[in-house]
């Protein structure tokens, strides 16, 4: 992949294409003044939800000014992140984030006077107009918080000091993106400047000393910071506690659970498996040390791909990949992946200045768009068709779902990336042209699996940690993150596994945390999406009608029947056991492969 200096040395045909949001600086500007005169305008419908036609009337406008800040947000935001630090996306993206903070305070009292109304009062309005039954699953999210209401003043102040105080994840992002200088690493004789985003490359290298440079230079920058990264998890931890508290909640978990409409025992049930079951990550880490003959595991050593696959692709190579990947899925959804790549919603490349990781950012009017920093590995295809998954997963939402349903829970839209990411896998362990191509495939499902299973419950569990802490008065300090870390490593990676005094802190680097417990649905979602993807590659038709059925569904249904439609009971451990034995015959199919002359 050519490196590029600035976003002026991209060329066009890597860049997104923003024009579907917005095709100029002028539109853009029309729409905030249409959303501004909206906006103004609902807070004149206050004292009137108990009118069922002026309640069909406020929601029409509620959605329709919905829609248009959603774009006007997601834009500001895409165009911020090609750019940090330019003043002029800066000034746009506070501009649309106080617009926003307006539209909640002058709807701020719809949820009350919906909630002080008596069951009869509430149900008598869908008789009086039947209009309003196209709202009924959104109006009933909001009733069923009756029990948690709060007065009107107190909830103008709490909405107001939220939205003012909020910027927790754009803090960190500034500090993690581009504040920190992590040094440089000489690699074959040229300098090559360490970044959040070329890191995890680097430490693929198969020269120790620079593992070793990176690893210590960039693990030694970020210590400096970890008071101040501890800090601003305190900061959010105690912002969304109080913020539970102040509603009527015993805390943000309990408040969490209420949301997604979920049973504690889905979590236990998640958390208690799967640390009944770490020895099977440990086999893991006895096929590592047994491919690199080493007795000891470090952090430096384990970014390595278990094969020596030095494939480079090409984002074009990447494309054809990822399209022979997903045919499986049938051929409409092999027709809404490829508009990603017809109609450009892709940002591919790196440079200084742009943030870091890859996400997918989509509204209830538009398609997403995809931001990555392309690297010309395999993972860098698994990112591509990850999110890709997320943007034709909201392709089939917007197609089969009015405007007031496109939104879907995140436990539901991660499945739609990772079962992706799995028939990515599979395609080239079954179909690879030579033994390293089949080996690569089935190490990186081993290390979705790693990431997005053990992973994430691990550090899943580190935030359950963090927020009974806050709970009881305490206070999340570095010393407290260090020593989780500590305790956590020890179960999840083995005897043999190296603690020091860097990767106690890889907890700085999970902006997951700024999005409470976003990390418990990606171990839920690779357990279902192995499950799905195993049987769809087995040419179960019946599955792949439930998938697409799944697919299309709306936020209308709740997570928890979601998943009944893929035949999966999330407060069983049955998925998990599936995905136990899956991921060790991965390990037993890549000795057999590994051991083999072919």
């Amino acid at each position: 992949m050519a490196e590029y200096k600035s976003r002026k040395d991209v060329p066009d045909k890597y860049k997104w294409d923003l024009t579907e949001y917005f095709k100029s600086e002028d539109e853009y500007n029309s729409t905030y003044d249409k959303a501004k005169q909206q906006i103004d305008l609902l807070k004149d419908y206050k004292g009137t939800i108990k009118d069922p036609d002026k309640l069909c009337e406020f929601l029409n406008i509620f959605i329709e000014t919905y829609g248009d800040v959603e774009d006007l947000f997601g834009y500001a935001y895409l165009v911020n992140d090609i750019e940090l630090g330019n003043s002029k996306n800066i000034e746009r993206l506070d501009k649309i984030t106080k617009l926003d903070t307006t539209f909640s305070i002058n709807t701020v009292w719809f949820d009350n006077e919906l909630l002080k109304l008596s069951k009869d009062e509430y149900q008598g309005l869908f008789n009086m107009n039947p209009n309003l039954n196209k709202y009924k699953f959104f109006l009933d999210e909001i009733y069923k918080d009756k029990d948690y209401i709060i007065d009107d003043d107190k909830q103008t102040i709490v909405t107001s000091l939220i939205n003012a105080m909020n910027s927790y994840q754009d803090i960190y992002s500034n500090l993690i993106n581009s504040e920190i200088d992590y040094g440089k690493v000489t690699i074959d004789g040229k300098e090559t400047q360490i970044t959040i985003g070329n890191r995890r490359r680097l430490m693929k290298n198969d020269d120790v000393e620079v593992r070793k440079q990176v690893y210590y230079s960039f693990g030694k920058e970020i210590n400096k910071h970890a008071n101040t990264f501890a800090n601003l998890l305190n900061s959010y931890v105690n912002m969304t506690n109080t913020n539970a508290k102040i509603h009527n909640f015993s805390g943000e978990w309990e408040k969490h659970l209420h949301e997604e409409d979920f049973s504690d025992k889905v979590f236990k049930t998640l958390v208690e498996f799967t640390e009944k079951h770490t020895k099977s990550l440990h086999k893991y880490y006895d096929l590592y040390k047994k491919v690199f003959n080493l007795d000891k595991l470090y952090s430096y050593d384990l970014a390595r791909d278990l094969v020596n696959n030095n494939t480079k692709y090409t984002i074009e190579e990447a494309q054809k990949l990822i399209l022979d990947s997903i045919k499986p899925l049938g051929d409409d959804y092999y027709k809404k992946f490829s508009k990603i790549f017809a109609e450009k919603y892709i940002d591919y490349c790196e440079y200084k200045g742009k943030c870091s990781g890859g996400y997918s950012i989509s509204t209830i009017n538009h398609n997403s768009r995809i931001l990555m920093n392309y690297n010309d590995d395999l993972q860098s295809v698994s990112t591509i068709i990850h999110e890709g998954g997320h943007n034709v997963h909201h392709q089939y939402v917007k197609e089969n779902n009015p405007k007031q349903y496109r939104g879907v829970s995140l436990f539901v839209a991660e499945i739609a990336s990772l079962t992706n990411e799995c028939l990515l896998s599979f395609n080239l362990m079954n179909n690879g042209k030579t033994k390293e191509e089949k080996l690569s495939g089935i190490d990186n499902l081993l290390n979705i699996i790693i990431n997005n299973y053990f992973g994430a419950v691990m550090e899943g569990k580190i935030e359950e940690d963090m927020y009974e802490l806050v709970s009881n008065n305490g206070m999340i300090t570095k010393d407290f993150m260090q020593e989780e870390s500590k305790k956590y490593l020890a179960m999840y990676q083995g005897k043999d596994f190296v603690i020091d005094e860097y990767n106690i802190n890889n907890w700085t680097r999970r902006s997951h945390y700024y999005n409470s417990f976003y990390l418990y649905s990606y171990s839920i979602c690779i357990a279902t999406a192995v499950y799905v993807a195993s049987k769809i590659i087995d040419n179960d038709s019946d599955m792949l009608d439930k998938y697409i059925k799944f697919l299309s569904t709306g936020g209308d249904v709740i997570p928890y029947k979601s998943f009944m439609t893929l035949g999966v009971d999330l407060e069983e451990d049955t998925v998990y056991k599936n995905l136990i034995k899956v991921f060790e015959s991965l390990i037993d199919k890549f000795n057999e492969i590994y051991e083999s002359e072919e």
